[in-house]
């Protein structure tokens, strides 16, 4: 049963009649087969609508829905043979990050994300996508790790920042998140970063300092939150969806900007009503931009990134 978004309530009431007739037409008593089919076509068609003028604030809704896939999800769907690596080597193993070594098709990848969880007790081990320091720096290792083997890397975002805890301020989240920053640019292998919920703030940019950056089609990618941005401009986070209007969040805003190089679509209603469809998009995107990447070298590689980036806002 997919949970339904506010703007999604007419949609969510003629689901609800559907459900009501199909269990009437069960009983027998009524052959009613006809309307059923009438009324599915008629909510097919206005979730269609209606999630082809999603305003910035309703994709943002849609980008943080609790049933969209996760890192879990799209390792499981995308790669094989994943090995996961742990820790890095000098605080603790922040299940926020999680990364390894994987096969895409016949290429050996290394794949790192932000992983929040899809229930309570897993949210709060992954403490909800927001990274720690030693997340990143384990995200540094698998990096420099990647580059030693010659290994494509390949990211997956989806965070609404990192973690703002004062233990965190202490252990140099800054730091961490610039040195991350730094290896993605660093890097004398492709790197393709693929934003697939959430990109919030320099917890997403230290994963996706790419050479090539995807984006879901109802994927928001922000320097902060809308409600961060109203909080600042107008004191009140009720001004959240004005806000993500003016920030341009959303894919189609970015690809134009240049900010991202590609969009992936998604199935009619978002990711979390049909996750296998997006999963397999996601894949085949991914496959694409790093067979695309593969005959550069390691100059060019980091050249390409450098220019990228520096000609952003230019």
């Amino acid at each position: 049963m997919v949970s339904f978004l506010d703007f999604e309530k007419p949609i969510a009431a003629l689901e609800a009649r559907i459900t009501e007739l199909r269990e009437t037409a069960a009983t027998g008593e009524l052959d009613i087969d006809a309307e059923i089919a009438k009324l599915q076509q008629r909510a097919q068609k206005m979730l269609k609508d209606s999630y082809a003028k999603l305003t910035p604030w309703q994709k943002t809704q849609v980008a943080r829905h609790p049933e969209r896939p996760h890192f879990k999800h799209y390792v499981a769907g995308i790669f094989e043979e994943f090995i996961p690596l742990a820790g890095d080597r000098a605080f603790a193993d922040d299940q926020a990050i999680l990364g390894g070594f994987a096969k895409l098709g016949t290429r050996r990848v290394m794949v790192i994300g932000h992983e929040k969880g899809d229930d309570t007790a897993s949210r709060l081990k992954h403490n909800f996508g927001m990274g720690k320091p030693e997340g990143y720096r384990k995200a540094i290792r698998l990096m420099e790790l990647a580059d030693r083997f010659g290994l494509p890397v390949v990211t997956l975002v989806d965070t609404s920042g990192a973690f703002p805890g004062v233990q965190a301020e202490e252990r140099g989240q800054a730091e961490a998140i610039a040195r991350s920053t730094e290896a993605c640019l660093a890097l004398g292998v492709p790197m393709v970063a693929a934003i697939v919920g959430e990109g919030g703030s320099g917890g997403a940019i230290a994963l996706a300092a790419a050479n090539r950056v995807l984006m879901f089609e109802h994927a928001v990618y922000s320097v902060i939150s809308p409600e961060g941005c109203a909080s600042i401009l107008w004191r009140t986070a009720e001004k959240a969806s004005e806000a993500a209007t003016a920030m341009q969040v959303t894919a189609q805003d970015l690809k134009a900007l240049g900010v991202i190089d590609r969009i992936v679509p998604e199935p009619v209603g978002g990711a979390h009503r049909d996750a296998a469809a997006a999963i397999t998009a996601l894949g085949q995107a991914i496959a694409e931009e790093l067979d695309g990447l593969s005959s550069l070298d390691a100059d060019t590689l980091r050249k390409d990134r450098g220019v990228k980036f520096l000609n952003m806002g230019g």
